[in-house]
Formats: structure tokens, sequence, C-alpha cells
């Protein structure tokens, strides 16, 4: 083959790839919005309004939080959507620090969380779909639309999954007061959930400060899984701060996830103000 051939070749390549990189259609992003649209537009029976009388069972600082950021005489949520843009993100530790962006769906009735990750690696899409439905976690990483980097399910996930979905159950408060999580009173700014869902059962605790405000969430139910599929099992942490009210509602406007390793902290996820949250 000539040079000119070699050449035209080579051009073509370049041409497909960089069409291939450009062209819209994303069949992990299609599953995701598919998913989102089934859930989204199931007939879901009016929850009516969150009352003084419908949160007396709960521990203290919980029955607070609900108060104080204004949820009372608020409707209950059915599923909640926060959407994300720009996060600093670690892939693992010692890893490449991304930027992504990151929209979430949490349902009530059942624990289900569905998150889709948008971002490049080395200027070529990268692109993930972070679900947890019917009990099953899956963490599934994909390239250039098309080739699949990992896909990790296991028993582990599905704990980790469901204990992340608890770990964000007071943003959706509606999910606080659902059969599947119980709560447990540890003193005035402290309180232990537990869910149970599908024979799996995890666990964790809330902070809150003197305003009510819940600060973090912390586990011991998770493990650290990068993209080589390494894993560790270390404290996991979930923090919250800067609250501001928007439409009546205080609502954090840091979140910050944390792995807390012996040899030191790794923020592996830090939104700062750029994402919002709706509900329906």
């Amino acid at each position: 083959m000539g040079i000119r051939k070699i050449l035209i070749v080579v051009v073509v390549i370049i041409l497909f790839i960089a069409i291939w990189f450009i062209q819209p259609f994303s069949q992990l992003k299609y599953d995701f919005n598919h998913q989102v649209s089934t859930l989204g537009n199931a007939s879901y029976p009016d929850e009516g309004i969150f009352t003084y009388e419908g949160i007396k069972k709960l521990p203290g600082p919980i029955q607070k939080y609900f108060i104080s950021c204004g949820y009372i005489g608020k409707h209950k949520m059915n599923y909640m959507k926060i959407a994300f843009k720009n996060v600093d993100f670690l892939t693992g530790k010692n890893g490449k620090k991304l930027k992504i962006d990151y929209t979430q769906y949490n349902f009530v009735k059942e624990p289900i969380r569905l998150a889709f990750i948008d971002s490049s690696l080395f200027g070529i899409p990268f692109q993930g779909f972070d679900s947890y439905q019917d009990g099953v976690g899956r963490i599934k990483g994909v390239i250039a639309k098309a080739f699949t980097l990992f896909n990790q399910t296991g028993p582990e996930m599905d704990k980790a999954s469901l204990v992340t979905f608890l770990s964000e159950s007071l943003f959706a408060p509606n999910v606080a007061l659902q059969d599947y999580i119980k709560w447990k009173s540890i003193d005035g700014t402290h309180v232990e959930a537990t869910i149970a869902y599908r024979g799996i059962s995890t666990s964790g605790v809330f902070s809150f400060n003197e305003l009510g405000e819940m600060t973090s969430f912390e586990t011991n139910d998770r493990e650290a899984v990068d993209f080589n599929g390494n894993r560790r099992k270390v404290k996991w942490s979930a923090i919250c701060s800067a609250y501001v009210e928007k439409n009546g509602i205080k609502q954090p406007t840091i979140l910050q996830a944390v792995w807390h390793y012996p040899e030191g902290n790794m923020i592996y996820f830090d939104a700062q103000k750029d994402f919002s949250m709706e509900y329906k």
C-alpha cells in the first residue's frame, strides 16, 4: 500500500472516530432515561402533606430537621431529582481527578436510586450508570459511548447501594417515613438509621447541628471500589453544609462524599453549589 493510500486510511479512521465521539446517541444514557421515564410516569397516589402529627414518632433530631428545614406543610414527594454540574470526582486513591456531571433520581415507595455520570477520560467521552433497583446494585462505566470499562455487581454492591440510598433519605424526607427504615435516638444531635430491603440490612449514623440541619452521615457498610475493581472496606461519610432556603425549604449547597482511609481522608465527590434538587 502506498503512502497516499495509508494517509487516506488514517484520515478516514480519524474522521470515523471524531464522528463517533460527537454523535449524540448513547445506549447507556438511553437505558438510564428509559428507566427514569418508566418510574417517573408511574401512577403515584397523593401522599398529602407533611404534618407535625405525621412525624411525632421520629426521633427528636429528625423532627427538628423536618421543622427547621421547612418541610411541614409541604407536599410529600414521590421522588427526588438532583442535577450536579462540574463536580470534582476522584476515580480512586491516587487516581485521576475528573470533572463530572451527575444526575440522580431517588424514589420513595421502594428504595430505588438511578444516577448517570457524564465526563471524559483523556478527551474521550466517559459515561456511567449507577443503579439500585429491585435490591440489586450495579455500576457500569462506558468509554466512547460503546466500550465497557467496568460493570460491577454483587452482594457488596447491593449493600453499598442500599446504604447510599439511606444516606440521602433526608434529602427526600418522605423516605424517612417509610416502613423499610427504622430510627434510633443516640443523643440530641445523633440518630442511628437502619434500612432493610430484599433480605439486606445496613445502617449508619446521621449528625445534626444546633439549627437542626443534617451535617453528615457515617457508615462502615460500604467498600471502596476503584476503576480497576480493587476493593477495600473503610468508613464512608456523606457531608453537607452551607444550607440556603429555596422555595421555603432549606437545602445544603455543598455535598461531599469521603472515604476515611487509615492513612488519611479522601474527598472523592465534591459538589460546590452548582446543583439543584427537585421533587415530584
